[in-house]
């Protein structure tokens, strides 16, 4: 029986999201295979919860939890949305301490987390993205220079936060400054990008059997302005899965979501965004520790198709352990 550490919770705001994560994983992987433990990690405490919520702490030093006697995990499941594990930060510890973790490894992890790397190194595939202007907080910067570039209206965006916080949609001149301040929240770094008008569609992609296995469009229909953080966890959205398209769209659609995680160089589980500009679709960003909840877009992708999360979870494991002892 294989002991694994599933982590859950996070230091950002997305920590609410990953708890629910956390709890699907938790309960979907296979008893008669798999002796999983609830651990949460926070930023003031880590500690292990079982079956009685009784918690005990994690030692940081070898991510070590005593109860009896010392128990030490065969692989890590990473449940965990932004930071510290979704940005690297988590991947390169594990790294250092050799121990499996399921997802991509901290180089990969940084790079696709961070929205400026990410989109640079894809636009030299020759994948398309939009127009975009790059800040750091506390940097003097013009208005009218960003607008004549990105045009209007443009999305301000954290450039490295998911589940779309700190987003603003900006119409005026006027209103870029404060959108600026609210993203600097967030990050300090922005991301400033012109505006697609298009339909915007969610595709999951992952690493099953040793194949790329891309799962059915998704496209999403936002009451809101646009697919922002209450437009995804508070029912503000409709989504339609498949996603009625023409042959051609889907196809373009499914070549380009399989080059991005082979181009990024990812394993594991990953879902990520593209908007259908003119028959073209456009990449806008990807996320490595997709939502697992009951409302997340990737298990109702996987449900279409007839695969079990049970089944996705056990090969992610897996794989995860045959990579490390590689």
């Amino acid at each position: 029986m294989k002991k694994i550490a599933v982590i859950m919770g996070g230091y950002s705001k997305e920590s609410i999201i990953s708890l629910k994560s956390g709890k699907v994983v938790y309960e979907n992987l296979c008893r008669k295979e798999f002796d999983p433990y609830r651990i949460y990690l926070f930023k003031d405490k880590w500690f292990m919860k079982d079956e009685k919520n009784k918690e005990y702490p994690i030692n940081k030093q070898d991510f070590t939890v005593f109860k009896m006697k010392k128990l030490k995990f065969d692989c890590v499941f990473n449940a965990i949305h932004g930071t510290p594990g979704e940005d690297g930060i988590l991947q390169a510890y594990f790294e250092l301490l050799r121990i499996p973790y399921t997802g991509c490894n901290f180089h990969h992890a940084n790079v696709t987390f961070n929205k400026k790397y990410c989109s640079t190194l894809l636009k030299h595939f020759g994948i398309n993205t939009a127009e975009s202007f790059f800040l750091n907080k506390n940097q003097i910067f013009c208005r009218k220079e960003i607008l004549n570039k990105v045009g209007l209206p443009c999305f301000v965006k954290p450039n490295r936060s998911g589940s779309s916080l700190g987003i603003s949609k900006v119409y005026e001149e006027k209103d870029l400054f404060d959108a600026v301040q609210k993203a600097f929240l967030e990050d300090e770094e922005i991301i400033i990008e012109s505006f697609l008008k298009g339909k915007e569609v969610s595709v999951g992609v992952f690493s099953f059997k040793n194949k790329v296995v891309v799962l059915p469009i998704t496209e999403i229909i936002s009451q809101n302005d646009f697919f922002d953080f209450e437009s995804k966890y508070s029912g503000k959205s409709k989504e339609i899965t498949p996603a009625k398209l023409s042959p051609n769209i889907e196809n373009k659609i499914r070549n380009v979501a399989e080059k991005v995680y082979k181009f990024l160089n990812l394993s594991g589980i990953s879902r990520a965004e593209y908007i259908i500009v003119n028959e073209k679709p456009y990449f806008l960003e990807i996320n490595t520790v997709p939502g697992l909840s009951e409302e997340s877009i990737f298990p109702k992708q996987l449900k279409i198709v007839g695969i079990s999360l049970s089944d996705v979870f056990k090969n992610t494991i897996y794989t995860s352990i045959e990579k490390m002892n590689k």
